[in-house]
This record gives structure tokens, sequence and C-alpha cells, in this order.
């Protein structure tokens, strides 16, 4: 929660892409008033520049689609700025009339009380490395598309792949082979291979664009140590670290697979006790990772060649934390894969004891 001195001027803002409505709650008023301002940066110095003495303002706004740059402006011009979680907002059951204005005002009340919970602001480099782990995703997910439509393609004009796993070198020599008789098939299918081929060298641009961070601040030393652990790769540490970047605004474990959506949903009400599928709270990008990295641990202990490679320079209390770490969640795995009838579900659960042991490990000094 966030506390304010009482003789503040409190600012809550309703940030649109192209206005802000202000509700400006001065120390000695009940009721904030409310103005509209353009969101330029020029719109926003003069706002500023109605006050004495910025250093004596504290303004909030929710999280969203205009992104950090307006914390930063105010920062710079000295004025103490909070980016709200949104979803952490109080909500009045009755309130069903949702204006600018009334967000504007109910942010700078909420702000007085100390009813609003702040979201870290990263800093320019650290978003600029989170924005290019998440632009990669992106790709993924398109070329992801791209492969689905392909293959429905040829599966409706009757070209089955009946020879194992698809995407592998043996089934796109397959697909290489296919023609069509007819010249708009044949066109058709030479569109949806070129999309694929063009987001096959997206992904092959940005990995080459990633490679560079694995070892430069201000990941490097997150990169390697993560990368220590079983299922996650140099790719995977850096994402896992350029969406966290501060782990120490996480008090303990549970605090942080609750940031991650790992914890599960809970309906309890005196004798009565009932729990359900994880949140999905949080942040996806982290969840998704974490979650892939703990397919790896369904065998048996071990230490491949590739994760050797990676603990060479590396403190030996690392390796031996994680280590200790696969022991654990490989066991758990099979413990779970031999009880439970949906693997998803054993998934789930070692990536959330994953979460705690990544958590530990960037804790630890």
């Amino acid at each position: 929660m966030i506390s304010v001195p009482r003789q503040s001027t409190l600012l809550g803002l309703d940030v649109h892409k192209l206005t802000i409505s202000v509700g400006v709650l001065r120390p000695e008023a009940d009721t904030p008033a409310v103005d509209k301002i353009a969101s330029d940066p020029e719109s926003v110095r003069r706002l500023v520049a109605r006050f004495d003495d910025p250093r004596q303002l504290v303004a909030c706004y929710e999280a969203g689609p205009t992104g950090y740059e307006l914390a930063r402006q105010l920062r710079d011009l000295g004025v103490r700025c909070e980016v709200i979680a949104p979803s952490l907002i109080p909500l009045a059951p009755g309130d069903k009339v949702k204006t600018d204005k009334r967000d504007a005002r109910r942010l700078a009340l909420l702000l007085r009380s100390g009813q609003l919970t702040a979201v870290r602001v990263p800093s320019v480099a650290e978003e600029a490395v989170r924005d290019l782990c998440r632009a990669r995703a992106d790709m993924v997910i398109d070329r992801s598309r791209a492969r689905h439509r392909l293959g429905k393609f040829l599966l409706r004009h009757g070209r089955v792949w009946r020879d194992g796993t698809n995407w592998t070198m043996k089934h796109l020599d397959w697909m290489s082979a296919q023609r069509f008789t007819q010249p708009a098939l044949d066109a058709t299918l030479a569109h949806y291979r070129a999309t694929l081929a063009a987001r096959d060298a997206a992904i092959e641009a940005v990995d080459a664009d990633l490679t560079h961070w694995f070892c430069a601040p201000p990941f490097a030393d997150a990169v390697a140590r993560l990368g220590a652990y079983r299922g996650i790769t140099e790719l995977g540490a850096l994402t896992l670290a350029s969406e966290v970047c501060d782990w120490h605004r996480f008090p303990t474990a549970a605090s942080f697979s609750a940031f991650c959506g790992l914890i599960p949903t809970e309906r309890s009400s005196g004798t009565r006790v009932w729990r359900g599928g994880i949140t999905h709270a949080g942040n996806t990008h982290l969840r998704t990772q974490l979650v892939e990295s703990a397919w790896s641990y369904k065998v048996h202990p071990a230490v491949g060649l590739v994760q050797r490679r990676r603990h060479v320079g590396l403190d030996p209390a690392v390796v031996a934390r994680a280590w200790q770490a696969q022991l654990r969640l490989c066991g758990r795995f099979r413990r779970l894969d031999a009880r439970k009838t949906n693997r998803k579900t054993v998934v789930t659960a070692v990536a959330r004891e994953l979460a705690g042991f990544v958590w530990a490990e960037m804790m630890a000094a």
C-alpha cells in the first residue's frame, strides 16, 4: 500500500492516448477538483507548473497501454508518481457508473486513504530488453498460426502426414515436395510457405539480437545463475530476469508465485474449504516460461552437455542449489504423475515449486 504525507497535494490521473483527466485533491479539501489536459509532454509540464512546489505533489495513474513514460516525465519534474496495479484497486459493489472524471476523483481519494498498490516502474534499459523478449514471444505465436494455416490447408485437400511428428526435418521435406495440379491451389501453397519462411526468419533475427543481452548488463548475472537450472535456457533466464527486474520486492516465495498466477484459487468460509485451479493472475510471460521449463523435469535427474557448459565459471553454491532443485522437482513430477490423470496439473504444480527455487536463487547473496 502507498502512504503519502498529509500535507501533499494528490493528483489522480486517468490517462488516455490523447487526454489526461486530473483529479486534484489539496490537503484542506475533501473532494478533488477535476480538470482535463492533453497528454503531450508540454501539457504535463504546464500542469506541474501550476503548483508552487512539485515536491509537495504525489501523482498516480493505472498501469495500462500508455506505459511508464508519464511516470518518468513526472519524476524528472520532481513529482513523486506511482503507477497503480489496476486489478488491486478497490471497487464498490454498487458503483455501476464509470467516467474519466469519476476515475480521476476515485484515484485521488484512494491514494489519500492508502488503499492503492503500486507496481515497480522499470528503468529504460530494463524495459527495452523486456520488450525485445516479448517481441520474440509474439513472433513465436505468429509462427504457430502460420504453421496451423499451412497444415490445415493441406489437410483440407487430402494431404495428410502419417510418418511421425509434425515440423521435424522429415515433415518439412515432405511439405516442400507437395504440388497441386490447380494453379490457384499451388499459388496458395506458395503464399503459405512464404509466410512461414518469413516468420522463421523473424524469429532467427530476434534471437540474434537477444544473444547480446545474455552477457550484457543489467541482466548478465541473473541469466548466468538462472541458466544453471534445468529447463531454463539462456533465453528463458533473460525472460524471467527482464520481467521481474527487482526480485527483492517479493518478500516470500509464495508472493512471487502469486505474482506469476501459479497459486490456486480459493473460496473457503467457516468449515468449508474449496480450492480450484490456478488464478492466472499476474504476469503471463513469467507463468508461461515457468510452465515450459517445468516439462523438463518429467525425466530422471541428469546434467546434460549444454547445462554443464553453462555451469562453467559459476559459483559452486549456485550449481549445488540447481542440482538440489532438480532432485526435488524430478521426484515431485514422478510422484504426482503417478497419482494424477491430467499431466497439465502435474506440470503446473512443478512450475509453482520451480518459481520458489528461482526466487530463492535470486534472493541468495
